[in-house]
């Protein structure tokens, strides 16, 4: 019995901790990087275009291609597949990409892998998505934010509440617990 309460326990803390902060940017800190500073948009603005500027630090470091990994999340809680963008530079100092952002956009987040010569690739951040903007108008699971109130409905969300998740695990541990305890008696 003590093990489900631990279950149960962690099931309902572990529920609080996945919700995110909605409208909140995330950046990375490039200090650690190959690269000066990164220029962007602190909104995304749904079905318009989101470019992103990188400046390396050094020039003549062998860095041959760069590609920005976006990844787009909606309103509805869907987030699509990442989409990878080659960068393009000119002087091989200043690199710029653009993404269209899609119709009922929550946020952009993205991620930058830097190619060197020999195909050595080095993702910023090594982990995860470094780097979230959220939109004009938003929806993070709870309620609704930004600047255009044009994708805010009154509908209630169709989600299951936050407290029912827990509930549901833990029946189902329960279940199984019960299920391999019955399983157990009868060998």
């Amino acid at each position: 019995m003590n093990k489900l309460l631990a279950l149960v326990t962690v099931a309902i803390l572990a529920s609080s901790v996945i919700a995110a902060d909605g409208g909140i940017n995330e950046a990375t800190n490039l200090n650690e990087t190959d690269f000066e500073s990164m220029e962007y948009s602190n909104v995304v603005y749904e079905e318009q275009e989101f470019t992103i500027s990188l400046t390396l630090k050094n020039e003549s470091t062998n860095i041959s291609q760069i590609n920005w990994i976006t990844q787009v999340c909606i309103n509805s809680g869907v987030c699509y597949p990442p989409k990878t963008i080659e960068m393009n530079t000119s002087d091989n100092k200043t690199w710029t990409a653009s993404v269209v952002v899609d119709e009922d956009a929550s946020y952009l987040n993205w991620r930058i892998d830097q190619i060197d010569d020999n195909d050595t690739v080095v993702r910023v951040p090594d982990t995860g998505f470094g780097w979230k903007i959220w939109s004009d108008c938003w929806y993070d699971g709870e309620e609704w934010g930004g600047n255009d109130t044009s994708c805010m409905t009154e509908e209630e969300n169709d989600s299951v509440p936050g407290f029912i998740f827990p509930l549901t695990l833990s029946a189902i541990i329960v279940a199984g617990l019960m299920i391999q305890r019955s399983e157990g008696k009868y060998e």
